[in-house]
């Protein structure tokens, strides 16, 4: 019956390609993501074979598939077998699964570039990944894998263009920050379908403890702390139909920030200043790393993992994918009852913060971030980090209030950034964040203690996915103290879309009309443009 139900979606797709040869890639997309979803239904599985013991009690490809990383020549696909993903092993046994993997230029596999078999170890969960090279710039691909007579759903991926090409267009998306428990991933939904070619993720892909108002759904189990929690965690988000049809369609680049581990652990110290927090952070890892489509060379060592890298779309656009929490200074002047962590402080109460030593990306990471600035002759650069960038007072008059989270707590760092910006006269930066549950739109200025100060960069920090916002008249009072930012907004959530061209990047701030609701529409609250070489960003 599966296989029936497969095939008429592939004659389907088929005959709708055949009589409309000039079809958009938007409704090739939908046309596939419809036959994506028959994938998803389990095939008969035929006797186990030493290679591929096929005891699985339910579908293995209960996750789904995911792509990752692409550069002009490759990509990374990743699945993970997990029959029963709410159990820390995921139903699986104790041995190494071979997997078949399969990547064509066309949805019904008729025209396979590329397959092999790749292994599936219990030490990293049974998942899987694969860097396929050799592929064409700038191409849609299809890619599913297969373990006995179980097929995985169909993945659409695209390689970005050629490193001396100039392409006149690529659009993409970028979110952050999405509790599982206080909203559906309706967000996902509506990025695939605003038919992006590639989606960053800025941190807080999944939240390690419960907690929220109005939730709609709870979490499998307490705080995650060791690896079999954290691997539930992640399997459970990765449960949510939306968020999965998001990574079938769609390669995705990441960062983290802290729920990833811990609320607002800083570098080796966690908020409330456990002395095995470094176990905890290494178990952390090893499930994000199980649980995303990341190349081989990010594979943690214990409690260190490096993420921090950068993908060239061509000569259009460089993309500088930072990481803020696993080399940071801790948070200055902390609350004597957390001992660490975040608070609200007077830079005039808490000199730590102007100490030049204080880090948000430690020393090794700065001299990277330097260089990528260096070598970039990209005509737009990206600079997507996890939170608030530009100076956000929050205290009313001529008193100054800054959150020990963010970038305002650690001025020395944000100042030696911008500059390398200046100093190699980087074009068109545009900085992304996340983190705060809101949307702030601003100029960046050479110092932004100044606001007579040059305008060097311009910045997005968008709201969340799904993790509910600040109350409204907390985050407003702090608006007007701040005149370098143009938009606020905490009240929606959603994600970013960027199109750009040779001329101008244009951003459009996409938000769910209610969280609370899976079949919610999306709009867009608002619309800005950064013109190529002029700094800074104004309204649409």
């Amino acid at each position: 019956m599966h296989r029936d139900l497969y095939s008429r979606a592939t004659r389907l797709m088929n005959a709708l390609t055949a009589r409309k040869p000039e079809l958009s890639r938007r409704e090739v997309l939908q046309a596939a993501m419809g036959l994506a979803a028959t994938a998803m239904l389990p095939l008969p599985l035929r006797a186990a074979t030493p290679a591929n013991p096929a005891r699985f009690t339910a579908y293995p490809f209960s996750l789904g598939v995911a792509s990752g990383y692409p550069r002009a020549d490759r990509v990374t696909l990743w699945t993970r077998l997990a029959p029963e993903p709410l159990q820390a092993d995921g139903g699986m046994w104790g041995d190494v699964v071979h997997l078949d993997w399969e990547i064509a230029r066309d949805d019904s596999f008729r025209q396979i570039v590329q397959s092999g078999s790749v292994r599936a170890a219990p030490e990293l969960a049974h998942s899987a990944r694969v860097t396929v090279r050799g592929l064409n710039p700038d191409h849609d691909y299809f890619y599913r894998f297969i373990c006995a007579d179980a097929v995985s759903r169909v993945g659409r991926t695209r390689t970005l263009p050629a490193l001396d090409a100039r392409p006149d267009h690529f659009r993409l998306a970028f979110g952050s920050c999405q509790h599982f428990e206080q909203a559906w991933f309706s967000a996902h939904r509506h990025i695939v379908a605003d038919d992006v070619d590639l989606m960053i993720f800025l941190g807080d892909y999944i939240y390690e403890s419960n907690w929220g108002d109005d939730l709609v759904r709870r979490h499998h189990g307490g705080e995650a702390t060791s690896l079999a929690e954290y691997r539930v965690r992640h399997a459970q988000y990765k449960t949510d139909a939306d968020l999965q049809t998001a990574h079938a369609m769609i390669p995705w680049i990441y960062t983290w920030d802290d729920h990833e581990v811990d609320n607002d652990y800083a570098g080796a110290q966690s908020e409330h200043l456990a002395p095995s927090f470094l176990a905890r952070r290494a178990a952390a890892y090893q499930a994000f790393y199980e649980h995303q489509p990341l190349p081989l060379d990010m594979h943690p060592v214990g409690a260190d993992m490096r993420i921090y890298t950068q993908l060239d779309v061509g000569r259009l656009a460089r993309i500088h994918i930072v990481d803020n929490r696993q080399y940071r200074s801790p948070q200055p002047c902390p609350s004597e009852y957390k001992g660490g962590g975040s608070t609200d402080v007077q830079p005039k109460d808490c000199a730590m913060v102007n100490a030049p030593a204080q880090t948000m990306l430690g020393s090794a990471q700065e001299a990277w971030l330097d260089r990528s600035f260096a070598e970039s002759s990209a005509q737009w650069n990206l600079l997507a980090q996890q939170t608030l960038f530009a100076r956000f007072d929050g205290a009313p008059g001529p008193e100054r209030l800054v959150w020990t989270d963010g970038w305002d707590a650690y001025p020395a760092a944000r100042n030696r950034l911008l500059q390398g910006l200046r100093k190699h006269k980087v074009r068109n930066p545009l900085i992304l964040g996340g983190d705060i549950h809101a949307a702030v739109v601003a100029n960046v200025q050479a110092d932004s203690e100044d606001p007579r100060s040059a305008v060097v960069a311009a910045e997005i920090c968008g709201t969340s996915i799904a993790s509910q916002g600040w109350v409204p008249e907390k985050f407003n009072a702090r608006l007007p103290e701040n005149p370098h930012v143009l938009y606020g907004d905490t009240t929606k959530r959603g994600y970013t879309v960027l199109d750009l061209t040779p001329k101008r990047c244009a951003a459009e701030l996409r938000v769910v009309s209610d969280e609370k609701k899976s079949d919610t529409a999306a709009t867009t609250a608002a619309a800005f443009v950064i013109d190529d070489g002029r700094p800074g960003i104004r309204r649409a």
